[in-house]
């Protein structure tokens, strides 16, 4: 079904797409010829584009496949094939190791097939204007000109793809129509064909499928999805392509329409996993699905919060309601694994779906926000970031340290309204723990282990889990303190929020304190209560002792606060757990949460 969508979409796109047999490709240089086929010099097509400079791309022949053979592009490459002239990294390397002469012979033979390809053009596209000016300067075999040129040595040291361009003219030589109109035509009787196994329709088979590039972490040279090269892959005697008949339009199609969203807006980078998105038919979630999830762009910092906001009052505005949309929406996820691309999640839905989806996820994640907290949306990046242990360089988290698929294991349970994966609130839990008694290494202060993105987090996982597992026999949680909860977990929570609080209002307030109950019995009186809470208890009691003689006001709305709390069941019916589940550790965390916030707010 992913084949078959892509190769829909590039049917959809197919004015806006190369053709069969075309690629669109990044050529930073081009050897500017005059109409006698004199070098004149090279131009640099290299623009700055964000903080990277690329080469303008062109449309240009498809590149061939290469493993260990020598097979050239047409009219376009590196200077290995189009000169013969060798990559100094590799000639030291070849040198060393004793084989120079085997290395010179096959940039021979590569240069010798970048001829040939040039000599099996129509007649009438090899002798235009154009192309035979560059067969006139290959076939003088003097590169001198080109090697002094101030440009070569960048060239060279990128070992960047380069074509002709004739002086005058406005696009590379391998551009020209002439060209591209000699690669689009396949003829299916030239081989045997089959039914494609995407259209339905017979045409030659693809042996070997065009590879796919910028999947972030795969092979520079592009991986694929489709691919059979060990003997155990094969079956019934057929090799490659043959063991899954694709024909060779539907293979360029597929492949042209993925490399196209795989650079284009409608990608986004969740974890390892390259995300892509489309719909059968031109849709406005096309261009806002990344805004929903990615990092606002530092030119418009609101964008993704005035996305969801859209997304929220679109119900109020009396525009037709986006749940009622059907068009059918895909989201593919791509991850690296050796030579191939791993499919890390891949999802159908209607328009209307993934709408309702994705609202349901930023309601789950709703919960009272700190004053210094300015992001009423949390992106998918902030969220990764709070499971994320923190670097010198990346002090708020490290994404790259998280196990590679969990962040597509939670888009894919966003995009699809299902549960979160149980690691999610392992890895919440684990950070909480790790990050209990740190502090700021610039100004010294106590981290906040418990921060809005986290709490967020932990609040949507025990939501969706509650309303998935149990429905009727567990409240949602809210999204700010409630007092009415008697779960054993959120009662403990806030519980040990008051503990910590008084044992601070008794050395003077908060920051007086350089080490509270929070940095030594965090962790451990959110998983084993009966272990740490009696002791604690008995602690509290010299801190109210002292609360008592130096302030009765705060003293007697602290020992309310915790009567309340304890008379709903803690040191009652239910007492101090053994252990708490791994649901009431991430409601322990919830009541911590609220209980310090609604204190901050009844302080100020």
């Amino acid at each position: 079904m992913i084949l078959q969508a892509l190769h829909d979409y590039y049917e959809r796109q197919r004015d806006a797409l190369p053709g069969l047999g075309i690629e669109l490709k990044e050529l930073p240089f081009l050897l500017v010829l005059n109409s006698d086929g004199q070098f004149v010099h090279i131009q640099d097509t290299r623009e700055i584009e964000g903080k990277k400079i690329r080469g303008k791309p062109f449309l240009v022949p498809q590149a061939v496949k290469k493993s260990v053979n020598v097979a050239a592009n047409l009219l376009w490459g590196n200077a290995e094939y189009v000169l013969g002239i060798p990559d100094p990294k590799k000639l030291a390397e070849q040198r060393q190791k004793g084989k120079e002469s085997r290395y010179r012979e096959r940039l021979a033979q590569m240069c010798a097939e970048f001829l040939a390809e040039i000599d099996g053009l129509p007649p009438d596209t090899l002798t235009s204007a154009a192309v035979s000016s560059v067969r006139v300067f290959l076939s003088r075999g003097d590169y001198s000109a080109v090697l002094a040129d101030p440009l070569w040595s960048q060239l060279v040291a990128e070992g960047a793809n380069f074509s002709f361009k004739i002086a005058g003219g406005e696009t590379p030589v391998c551009s020209d129509p002439l060209v591209l109109a000699a690669t689009e035509s396949v003829d299916p009787g030239a081989k045997h064909p089959q039914i494609c196994m995407i259209t339905g329709r017979a045409d030659v088979v693809e042996r070997l499928h065009p590879p796919i590039k910028k999947v972030w972490g795969s092979q520079t040279s592009g991986a694929n999805i489709v691919s059979f090269n060990l003997q155990a892959s094969m079956s019934f005697g057929r090799e490659q392509g043959s063991n899954a008949p694709i024909g060779k339009r539907a293979a360029f199609a597929y492949t042209t329409a993925l490399n196209h969203l795989l650079d284009s807006r409608q990608r986004m980078q969740v974890g390892d996993a390259s995300t892509v998105f489309w719909s059968e038919c031109s849709n406005p979630l096309e261009s806002l699905l990344a805004q929903f999830f990615d990092e606002p762009p530092e030119s418009n910092p609101d964008q993704g919060t005035n996305a969801v906001r859209a997304l929220f009052e679109a119900p109020k505005t009396g525009a037709s309601a986006i749940e009622d949309d059907g068009t059918r929406f895909f989201v593919l996820g791509l991850a690296p694994n050796a030579a191939r691309i791993a499919v890390r999640f891949w999802l159908a839905a209607t328009v209307g779906e993934l709408a309702g989806n994705i609202r349901q996820h930023f309601r789950d994640l709703e919960i009272i926000r700190p004053k210094y907290s300015e992001t009423p949306f949390l992106s998918l990046k902030a969220l990764l970031s709070s499971l994320s242990p923190s670097t010198s360089q990346r002090p708020n988290g490290d994404i790259d340290k998280l196990p590679p698929n969990l962040a597509g294991d939670l888009m894919k349970a966003i995009l699809s309204g299902g549960p979160y994966t149980r690691t999610l609130l392992q890895a919440a839990l684990r950070r909480i723990r790790a990050e209990q008694a740190k502090k700021d290494g610039r100004t010294g202060r106590h981290r906040d282990h418990v921060p809005h993105a986290r709490a967020a987090l932990i609040k949507a996982w025990l939501n969706r889990q509650t309303r998935h597992a149990n429905p009727s026999h567990e409240r949602e949680i809210e999204m700010a303190l409630d007092e009415q909860s008697t779960n054993i977990g959120y009662r403990l929570g806030r519980l040990f929020a008051v503990l910590e609080r008084v044992q601070q209002d008794a050395a003077g307030g908060p920051g007086k304190v350089n080490t509270t109950i929070r940095d030594s019995y965090f962790g451990s009186a959110s998983s084993t209560p009966s272990a740490v809470f009696p002791s604690l208890m008995r602690r509290n009691q010299h801190h109210m002792t002292k609360l008592r003689k130096e302030k009765p006001g705060l003293y007697v709305n602290r020992d309310k606060l915790i009567q309340a709390i304890c008379n709903d069941g803690i040191d009652g019916d239910l007492g101090f757990h053994a252990t708490l589940s791994l649901e009431n550790q991430g409601r322990f965390v919830i009541g911590y949460y609220h209980q310090r916030q609604d204190l901050f707010k009844t302080a100020s």
